[in-house]
């Protein structure tokens, strides 16, 4: 299993690069990736979380389908994924991330999104459209390749009532039943 980066890791910020098929050892890191969400229980993993700072990530939604049947069977690897659009009537939803242990927030989304992006097996997918819980899956991981959390998409006053919580995950102080890599603090001199 790989370490997740814990919130605060510069990496998690970083927006990812578009890479190319020869991309070095691609093939292993998208089954450790996969290896490494499954272990931590979770329906996504982009790059950024496991400290790399390129366009890859990674679903396997089937965890939830006996609550959202459109997730049986939904498992795809997603390279150089740009969304084209996203359209329909913003929703609420809960949320929550590997980077972030034990927080979970309802984010407001677009329920539509339209991605080109390329498979493991290096097919190129247009324009295609994912809706509802799937969508939204999709647009979560899609942020962290873009460098962006679902925290920072949450109302002004709430991320600062999350403050203390956020500084305990970058500190160590929060639990998680996986390792974690957490960002170097700086001492004041």
């Amino acid at each position: 299993m790989l370490p997740i980066t814990a919130y605060g890791h510069p990496t998690l910020k970083k927006k990812g690069e578009d890479i190319r098929q020869d991309y070095p050892g691609l093939k292993e890191l998208i089954a450790e990736m996969f290896e490494t969400m499954y272990e931590a229980k979770g329906v996504g993993l982009a790059a950024q979380q496991i400290n790399r700072a390129i366009r890859l990530f990674i679903i396997d939604a089937s965890p939830y389908e006996d609550e959202f049947p459109e997730m049986k069977d939904f498992k795809k690897v997603f390279i150089n994924a740009h969304i084209i659009s996203e359209d329909g009537e913003e929703w609420d939803f809960e949320e929550g991330c590997l980077s972030v242990p034990g927080i979970r927030e309802f984010v407001r989304r677009k329920p539509i999104v339209y991605l080109s992006y390329y498979d493991e097996d290096w097919n190129y997918h247009e324009n295609e459209r994912f809706d509802g819980v799937i969508g939204r899956v999709i647009q979560h991981e899609y942020d962290h390749t873009d460098g962006v959390m679902f925290i920072e998409r949450l109302p002004h006053f709430k991320k600062i009532l999350l403050k203390g919580k956020l500084k305990d995950i970058s500190t160590g102080k929060a639990e998680a039943d996986y390792k974690m890599i957490l960002p170097r603090i700086r001492k004041k001199r």
